[in-house]
């Protein structure tokens, strides 16, 4: 398929590892956005890990994506020169400083020019090309000094193979950032590579850059940490401490939070889904003064026709939406299935999502459904469109152990869905509420904590099981939503930044991150 191409754009959204070519509550977001703004002509920079870790499109793109450009930042082959360099030992030495920097967590404003002096150094021609990086005397002076300085791990190829593979993606962020059609303005749609893409962009064109978190970055790239394997830890048995995270795993995590916090410093406004998020923010190193909360929205018309299909009676069907990938938990969920049968024997769990993003996760799912003996109970439904799906669900549940905001909860009190979920994100606050107004509406189902079968299955029993328990979170649901989480709430808040942002007096701020 022929990518659209143009020349420029009013805003352009820097995507990673989401729309167009992965499904699911972020894509969503960002598609009803595109869609939302008519009037601005998108484009979208993604950027994802490898080639062959994405499918086809799983969107069709709206008429206002004028451009889409894709890059994979772990599958650049560039050739290399063989011939050792001298490097520029100045430049490395200011290398270090501004790592010096960054392990006192202290932001300044010397630390964001040093930062910007690095990041001007990065081309091919620059003293801190990634030819230099790769084969300087100056770059192997500074990783062994490093090493003998820092490395808590005895292995110095594995501290090197870690440096080298960590730091290659930004060089090939460099060259997206050179050659990126010009914008009126960036959006990043989360930190991590594409918000560091971001902050290189801000200071090389000096145009306004918008961020908006669905999820904190650094806290799920923490949770795909602690669950790898692929990480070293080649200290022996009396040289661990239970209490002290193998090095490597340590420094990935640090090198995500500190792109996370170049990222925040060179945002003009950075946005939040919900309060705790944004106090998160504000604790990772985001100005506090450049935060703010806009939640998200649903087409309310939309499932309002959805919700009008519904019969009267409740389906005894429990279903999870969404990816079939660890972060959801969905063995917990089918777990949980095991103690609702055990309930209501005729009770059915439905899994509406797809299984290619993570395969071993998803075939773990099949076998654990034959473990449990619930192969008559339990279906996967592979994607869905949810005007098909709702008016056949009696509780959305939610089992995941990390979440923003998700789009699917509010979509389903919308659709007349009540919800069960574990305790992550901001679900307490969309099925409780949240202040003295939204909580007076009542509770819209139950909430859990994370990775708890029993309590998961014994809420959603709960509330199949007792009608008139049912109607009154269905009637809480509507209601919230209604009132409070509107597509054209959320339209009216970003259409405000868009148009600050993209004013002649939008970009208030200097490269340096100072106030002008």
């Amino acid at each position: 398929m022929k990518l659209p191409h143009a020349d420029s754009a009013d805003i352009c959204l820097l995507l990673e590892g989401t729309f167009p070519f992965v499904s699911g509550g972020v894509s969503s977001w960002v598609n009803q956005i595109i869609r939302g703004f008519p009037e601005y002509r998108f484009a979208c920079c993604f950027v994802g890990s490898r080639r062959e870790d994405y499918g086809e499109m799983k969107y069709e793109l709206p008429e206002n994506v004028v451009h889409l450009e894709v890059h994979y930042l772990h599958d650049a082959h560039r050739e290399v020169k063989k011939a050792p360099l001298r490097g520029n030992p100045e430049m490395f030495e200011k290398v270090d400083r501004f790592h010096r920097a960054v392990r006192s967590r202290r932001v300044s404003r010397d630390r964001n020019r040093l930062f910007s002096e690095l990041i001007a150094e990065l081309g091919d021609h620059g003293a801190l090309s990634e030819q230099a990086f790769l084969r300087s005397e100056a770059s192997w002076n500074l990783i062994s000094d490093s090493y003998r300085r820092y490395s808590r791990d005895p292995s110095f190829v594995d501290y090197f193979w870690t440096v080298r593979i960590m730091h290659a993606p930004i060089w090939m962020l460099q060259r997206i950032a050179e050659n990126l059609i010009p914008a009126g303005m960036y959006h990043s749609i989360s930190t991590g590579y594409a918000g560091f893409l971001g902050a290189m962009l801000k200071r090389r064109t000096g145009k306004p850059l918008l961020l908006t978190e669905h999820g904190i970055y650094t806290k799920e790239r923490k949770i795909d940490l602690f669950q790898s394997e692929w990480i070293s830890d080649n200290r022996g048995l009396a040289e661990r401490n239970n209490a002290e995270m193998a090095y490597f795993r340590e420094k990935w995590i640090h090198f995500f939070e500190e792109l996370g916090r170049e990222c925040y410093q060179a945002a003009d406004q950075i946005v939040a889904l919900y309060e705790a998020n944004r106090l998160r923010q504000i604790q990772d190193g985001a100005p506090a003064e450049r935060t703010r909360n806009i939640p998200n929205g649903i087409n309310l018309p939309a499932l309002q026709a959805i919700r009008a299909r519904r019969g009267e009676a409740i389906p005894a069907v429990a279903c999870l939406i969404g990816r079939v990938v660890p972060i959801k938990d969905v063995k917990t969920f089918l777990r949980a299935m095991r103690t609702l049968v055990n309930r209501l024997p005729a009770a059915e769990g439905w899994i509406a999502g797809p299984e290619d993003e993570d395969p071993e996760y998803a075939e773990e799912c099949r076998a654990l459904i034959q473990s449990l003996q619930l192969e008559n109970h339990v279906h996967f439904l592979g994607f869905q469109k949810i005007a098909d799906l709702l008016p056949k669900v009696g509780v959305v549940v939610l089992s995941s152990i990390s979440e923003a905001l998700p789009l699917v909860l509010l979509e389903g009190f919308a659709a007349g869905v009540p919800a069960v979920s574990t305790d992550v994100g901001s679900c307490r606050q969309l099925v409780e509420g949240f202040g003295e107004e939204d909580r007076a509406l009542g509770k819209a189902g139950e909430v859990v904590s994370i990775a708890n079968p029993e309590a998961l299955g014994n809420a959603v029993a709960d509330l199949l099981g007792d009608p008139r328990r049912w109607r009154a979170a269905q009637r809480a649901g509507i209601r919230r939503v209604e009132r409070f989480y509107t597509q054209n709430v959320m339209f009216d808040a970003y259409r405000q930044l868009y148009g600050s942002l993209l004013s002649p007096t939008g970009g208030i701020r200097s490269v340096n991150g100072e106030d002008c």
